[in-house]
């Protein structure tokens, strides 16, 4: 642990640091409490990048410990030999974002290594698209994705477009550490960067390939066309990315009633009409919702700043009322309309599969069977999602990629990107409510289609926020506490199997015998209950919670609902 108060004083006094931070540092200078926070320890580089609040202080966002971050990973690509092949950067709405991005782009310059940085924000998903269109060895994407607007972060893709994985993210990671002043960083002036053809813009023709490419995956173009001049759809990119393509994808596919909320139509990194720009939180649909009962929408959708993540309400023409779908529920219901589809069509792969997560629904695995998919499950992260998919394109006869998510709000329904995409899952639902609406039905009614023919899966989770150096230790006194200690039940099911996938660790609690996980390294733990029901804990990898979540079959709505709500109790207990 950093000597905190020593090295406030360094930041308050060494030249290195320029005056705008040391004014922001010497008005908390009586706030011990804050001081610790931020520098009692090095915002760390982890495998999903940074990400971390915004401020002066080395456990904060700022120019300096980007400027470390990006030296560290220039210094990786010159020692791969790489740095001809260039770099692509985007960024989202956030506060500091095109500073951040701007800055990355000329310290990777000052390296001696090419840029392409969009001329203004643009999605994760057309990131890692635009990655693997320029055939370049790395991209960056400075966003916090969901996070409240106090955060930002700055994410790592590979040349395959997909986010670092081990062993390359743990390369990276060294370099990063390696750099122990911030006197290290190189500089250089935009202008010498252009002179010396470092610096390049990308514009709206990668706009045009990415947004061609995803029409190309339209299943029923036709329908669309017909039934889009009357289905009604609100949308909003939470001040975010997304409207940068969403809506004029839709239009051009077809959707001639498609309303935007206006109070959040423009990018704005205060985000100053939700708490939280997630749309997992109901709250973030407010007023979307307001403006679906005014207009009348068939359906309502959200996606977050950096739009991977969509958030879908539907209306249920029997009540009038408009229900919202899980992460998991909404890339369920675009799978099997997706697969089914295909599958009418005579396109689906003879070796096709489909990728999920050990924290997602079991329901995929009942619609792989279904369609005779090969069903891989990864831990969660999409990059290990992209890590399945490299696998077996590089094989001769290996797997197609059919349809990869998680349940955290995101899918990904071709090969064209290596990361969840929100704006094609915003297409894909368009298109299933356009062929379900031609067939008298609505995607709420699909939904429950999909529950008669495989059974009610349900799937919840809870998370428990612990601020701070003292919630750190205690989110790892209680993985610890539950590792240690046998479960032999969780309410009313017993444990039929625990993973500990950290130690790579399977045990059979009917038989007893032992086995290997072969998944890599992660802290999580895994019971696999009776039932089909499971529960899943581990520690969030981007914010300060511990994550609980699971999920059962019931016979029925209502008995699917009551085993959700006691199995989610239980498991709350053992975790307190």
């Amino acid at each position: 642990m950093i000597n905190y108060l020593n090295e406030y004083k360094r930041w308050c006094e060494s030249d290195e640091f320029d005056d705008e931070t040391k004014r922001e540092l010497l008005e908390i200078r009586d706030d011990e409490k804050e001081i610790e926070d931020r520098f009692y320890k090095e915002l760390e580089f982890g495998t999903a990048g940074l990400r971390g609040v915004i401020g002066a202080g080395t456990n904060r966002m700022n120019k300096y410990t980007v400027g470390k971050a990006t030296q560290g990973l220039a210094n990786y690509i010159l020692e791969q030999g790489t740095q001809d092949k260039g770099v692509a950067i985007s960024y989202d709405s956030r506060r500091m974002s095109k500073e951040f991005s701007l800055q990355t782009a000329l310290i990777l310059n000052a390296n001696g290594i090419k840029t392409y940085l969009f001329e203004n924000l643009r999605p994760v998903p057309e990131l890692s698209f635009a990655v693997r269109e320029l055939k370049c060895t790395a991209g960056i994407m400075i966003t916090a994705s969901h996070n409240p607007p106090k955060y930002n972060g700055y994410k790592v893709y590979w040349d395959d477009g997909s986010q670092i994985i081990a062993p390359r993210d743990k390369d990276i990671i060294a370099k990063v550490r390696a750099v122990k002043e911030y006197s290290e960083i190189k500089e250089i002036s935009k202008e010498e960067a252009i002179e010396k053809g470092l610096f390049n813009i990308i514009g709206i023709e990668m706009d045009d390939k990415y947004i061609d490419t995803l029409k190309s995956l339209i299943l029923n173009s036709e329908i669309v066309k017909e039934q889009g001049k009357d289905i009604k759809v609100v949308y909003t990119p939470l001040h975010g990315t997304g409207n940068t393509i969403a809506e004029r994808l839709l239009k051009e596919i077809g959707l001639e009633n498609v309303y935007v909320v206006p109070e959040q139509k423009d990018p704005d990194g205060n985000f100053p009409t939700v708490d939280y720009p997630n749309p997992e939180d109901k709250k973030a649909f407010k007023l979307a919702l307001e403006l679906a009962k005014e207009v009348d929408a068939d359906v309502v959708l959200a996606t977050d700043p950096d739009a991977d993540r969509l958030g879908i309400y539907a209306k249920d023409s029997k009540t009038g009322e408009y229900m919202t779908y899980t992460g998991n529920m909404s890339a369920l219901l675009i799978a099997e309309y997706r697969i089914s589809q295909m599958k009418e069509k005579g396109i689906l792969p003879r070796k096709g599969m489909m990728i999920t997560t050990v924290v997602s629904s079991n329901l995929t695995q009942a619609i792989a069977k279904e369609y005779n998919l090969k069903c891989y499950e990864v831990l969660t992260g999409f990059k290990n999602i992209g890590a399945i998919m490299k696998k077996e394109e590089e094989l001769d006869d290996g797997y197609r990629y059919v349809f990869g998510f998680e349940e955290s709000y995101g899918c990904l329904i071709g090969d064209y990107a290596r990361d969840k995409d929100g704006i094609a899952a915003v297409m894909a639902l368009c298109e299933a409510a356009c062929y379900y609406k031609s067939k008298g039905e609505t995607l709420w009614d699909q939904m429950n289609n999909i529950y008669e023919k495989y059974g009610y899966y349900k799937e919840d989770q809870v998370s428990i926020v612990l601020e701070g150096a003292e919630g750190a230790e205690k989110i790892q006194d209680m993985m610890t506490n539950m590792r240690n200690t046998p479960v032999q039940k969780i309410g009313e099911y017993k444990v039929l199997t625990f993973k500990d996938i950290d130690r790579d660790y399977v045990k059979d609690m009917v038989t007893g015998e032992e086995s290997t996980t072969g998944l890599p390294k992660s802290n999580v733990l895994y019971y696999g209950l009776e039932d089909n029901s499971w529960c899943c804990v581990r520690p969030s990898g981007t914010e300060p919670k511990i994550k609980l979540y699971m999920g059962i079959k019931g016979i029925s709505e209502d008995d699917a609902n009551i085993k959700l709500e006691n199995l989610k109790n239980a498991m709350v207990a053992i975790v307190k």
